[in-house]
């Protein structure tokens, strides 16, 4: 099901599921909200499944917030995308009859910068995320409480989008304020997802108690 009404504000897929939770899936630069259906039906079959289309476009690339160049983001556009972001889980949530405490996040770059967006300044609209391909968007001025929130961060170890140490610094905070963080590095992977790194993404999703 695609919508696009003023009340929840993103084009979006809303596909109901049977399980109980929701699987949120927040596409890359230059996808949409189709691209990640196929793989969120592979690692949660069970799973109601909600991806909306970033707001921002990049040229013709949607995106959820801009960026300045590449590796430098307009944090003051990200802050208000993310709040926009926020909204929307909400009022879908509402809208599908979804349980707002039962929402897991799937970001795949962009989307994954913006879902640790969600998890830094809006803590409990995720219960938990994985995070394909990020880096570290900034650090909160307040520290969020995650206590019960899993994470699943997977980076490629030739990345050039997103640094390592910016990788290790997102893990080791996001730990820092609570969270359950399990840190993958695909050996000798760059910025695309390999088979390995979508095996592990199933077997973290497999695992999680929604």
């Amino acid at each position: 099901m695609s919508d696009a009404t003023p009340i929840l504000g993103f084009h979006h897929v809303h596909e109901p599921g049977t399980a109980g939770w929701t699987l949120l899936l927040l596409h890359g630069t230059g996808g949409d909200e189709h691209d990640l259906l196929e793989l969120g039906r592979r690692l949660a079959p069970g799973a109601a499944l909600l991806a909306p289309r970033g707001k921002v476009l990049e040229g013709s690339m949607p995106r959820f917030f801009r960026r300045l160049a590449v590796g430098q983001l307009d944090l003051p556009d990200l802050h208000v995308r993310t709040g926009e972001l926020a909204e929307f889980i909400a009022a879908a949530a509402q809208a599908y009859a979804l349980d707002p405490t039962r929402i897991v996040g799937l970001g795949l770059s962009n989307g994954a910068n913006i879902a640790a967006s969600l998890l830094l300044s809006r803590p409990g609209v995720l219960r938990a995320a994985a995070l394909l391909r990020p880096l570290l968007p900034y650090e909160p001025q307040r520290a969020p409480a995650l206590a019960g929130t899993s994470v699943l961060i997977d980076a490629g170890a030739a990345d050039p989008y997103s640094p390592a140490d910016q990788v290790e610094r997102l893990a080791s905070l996001l730990a820092a304020y609570g969270a359950q963080v399990e840190l993958h590095v695909e050996p000798g992977a760059g910025h695309a997802l390999t088979r390995n790194d979508l095996a592990v993404t199933a077997g973290w999703v497999g695992g999680l108690a929604v």
